[in-house]
């Protein structure tokens, strides 16, 4: 079995060491990088499709049809001309000029660059899509270097672990350049956990989708993700349209789109400025709407955002150059104005929007007493790459049911995560679930929770939660111990094999830890599926909660603090002892310095 995470990391290090060797920064090495791992996911998709098609194809004169482009129109995938096959590439002669190659244009070819260059050209003529959308500077190459790029992801292990991986692989490294580059404050990126909150939340089933500031496409991604496992073809079920300013971005996307295999509609350039355009004329008409918009953008023309409409609650404040100092409030506007009248939507926006004064709290009422308000969630530091400020996550839902109308969901997670490295955080598979629980609570969907609680149950077994945590912790000192004594006791030559084998072994009990930790999380607060206010978590507050606040938006100030917990010392006991423990150290500190200087007068010193 391919180890995903392994595959990834190892693909990532091959890469960037040769960036590492040659001028070429991130920036202009991310999108040639990015289309080459496209085109080895094109390839994949094109051979088992054209394995589909070969196997019921008629025969003529003794032998088979050639496929042709029309065949694979209707299985969703890309045919890809001889010259455009990632195996075509890969077994070129290392001196390209002296196999007089020629291009569409009939220009002969001199190098791998405009070899490379003429198959995006190539698969860009097979699908609308992708026209002008693939990188064609590979002649920033040199041979060289190029070819063993094109060998990095020939890797037999993709072959093994099929297309759906290869997506996974272009997110993995659009994250890692993210990282690196930062481009325009990293806000072609969003985090996978923030996104795949909003579509949990969501809960996408078919329809339009909107993100009107799609960046790389992510939203549309974990959507296709989303729906898939529900049992539905992505494409059939879900439209996807997006707005993107920045066409480096747009491309990014489309990319990304096509290697997930989702079609979408993606308009970028000053069409595609969402402040002054509604490129796709969708002003009520969405399903849903998901976006990470830019934060806190100044000097919007707000005379231009007025005559382009989607301002149910009007203009948030102005300044006396007739510019809007601060959009965010566009933006939650825009949100709220493409849902129809059953819509839903989830965005990420900065967390001073919750509370913010002035015109965003004249707004912010009005969306409060419109019913619409769904679910707030307060996100901690450091889960943007380029950012270390928390965020919050708006939850909208036009077709709430009228139990739920009067109230909103506040849960605060801001210290909830998972720690990656030092500056960066995220929520973990199993916690995403558990913060999506509550919100099924909330609705009264138990029978999400109670499969969620049997999900739990199929990894730890039937034994109570908090016990499996003991058994496990046991577990993994016992083994601790034993690797100890092994690696110790082990030949000299033999001792980096056997501490990974136990290092392995240790990985997987502390992965299933983790699992339990987590499930005791959940169920001490909910037991078997009741939602109820957890102090410093969450609270469902009533439209009069809010009002009382001011119409603040802001979790902690309706979930409060969470109680300290009673470890079972007697304070006054405890703090006696310590007293006592002190006094014992300085005696025996007093005696050891005594000690000292009596040897150093003893020595002449």
């Amino acid at each position: 079995m391919v180890n995903i995470r392994k595959l990834e990391s190892d693909l990532w290090e091959s890469a960037d060491l040769l960036r590492a060797g040659s001028k070429l920064t991130s920036n202009q090495y991310c999108m040639p990088v990015l289309g080459l791992i496209f085109l080895r996911y094109a390839y994949s998709r094109f051979k088992l499709v054209e394995k589909e098609i070969l196997k019921n194809r008629p025969v003529r004169g003794g032998r088979v049809l050639p496929v042709e482009a029309s065949d694979f129109v209707s299985k969703s995938a890309l045919f890809l001309p001889r010259e455009a096959q990632y195996e075509y590439l890969i077994n070129l002669p290392a001196d390209i000029a002296s196999a007089e190659l020629t291009n569409q244009s009939g220009h002969i070819m001199n190098s791998l660059g405009e070899v490379v260059n003429n198959a995006m050209e190539l698969v860009e003529a097979q699908s609308e899509q992708l026209t002008g959308v693939l990188p064609k500077d590979y002649t920033i190459f040199s041979d060289e270097l190029l070819a063993e790029l094109l060998c990095i992801f020939n890797n037999s292990a993709l072959e093994e672990v099929g297309g759906d991986v290869i997506g996974r692989i272009y997110e993995y490294f659009l994250n890692k350049f993210a990282k690196n580059i930062a481009q325009d404050d990293g806000v072609f990126f969003t985090p996978k956990s923030l996104v795949k909150m909003i579509v949990n939340v969501l809960e996408p089933q078919g329809g339009v989708l909107l993100d009107p500031a799609c960046g790389s496409g992510g939203m549309f991604v974990q959507t296709g993700d989303f729906v898939s496992a529900a049992g539905m073809e992505a494409n059939a079920a879900m439209t996807f349209y997006g707005q993107e300013k920045v066409e480096y971005n747009a491309q990014l996307c489309l990319m990304n789109m096509a290697v997930h295999g989702l079609n979408g509609i993606i308009k970028s350039g000053d069409e595609a400025n969402t402040f002054y355009h509604d490129a796709h004329n969708l002003d009520g008409c969405c399903d849903y709407v998901m976006a990470n918009p830019p934060f806190n953008v100044d000097k919007v023309n707000s005379e231009s955002a007025q005559s382009a409409g989607r301002l149910p609650f009007g203009l948030p404040s102005v300044n006396k150059d007739k510019e809007v100092g601060n959009a965010n409030y566009l933006w939650i506007s825009y949100f709220y104005s493409y849902l129809n009248e059953k819509g839903r939507a989830g965005f990420v926006m900065a967390s001073s929007a919750t509370d913010s004064s002035g015109k965003d709290r004249d707004i912010r009422q009005r969306l409060v007493e419109s019913g619409h308000m769904d679910v707030m969630v307060s996100v901690g530091n450091n889960f943007f790459y380029t950012k270390s400020l928390p965020c919050s996550l708006w939850f909208f839902d036009k077709g709430k049911p009228e139990a739920l109308r009067d109230k909103v969901l506040f849960i605060d997670a801001r210290n909830y995560y998972t720690v990656v490295d030092r500056t960066l955080n995220e929520w973990s598979e199993w916690q995403l679930k558990n913060l999506n629980a509550i919100v099924w609570l909330y609705r009264g969907e138990t029978e999400k929770y109670a499969a969620l609680l049997e999900e739990y149950r199929a990894v730890l077994g039937k034994t109570a939660f908090s016990q499996r945590v003991e058994e496990l912790s046991a577990e993994i000192n016992a083994l601790r111990d034993e690797a100890k004594k092994a690696v110790a006791e082990a030949a000299k030559r033999e001792k980096k094999k056997v501490q990974a084998d136990y290092d392995q072994r240790l990985a997987a009990l502390e992965e299933t830890l983790t699992t339990a930790k987590e499930a005791v999380w959940l169920y001490e607060k909910f037991g078997e599926g009741e939602y109820r206010d957890i102090p410093g978590l969450c609270r469902a507050a009533s439209l009069a909660d809010i009002e009382e606040k001011g119409w603040s938006l802001t979790p902690g100030a309706y979930v409060g603090v969470a109680p300290a917990e009673d470890d079972g010392v007697d304070f006054v006991q405890r703090m006696g002892e310590i007293h006592r423990e002190l006094r014992e150290l300085q005696k025996e500190s007093n005696e050891l310095m005594e000690t000292i200087s009596r040897n150093w007068e003893e020595m002449g010193l």
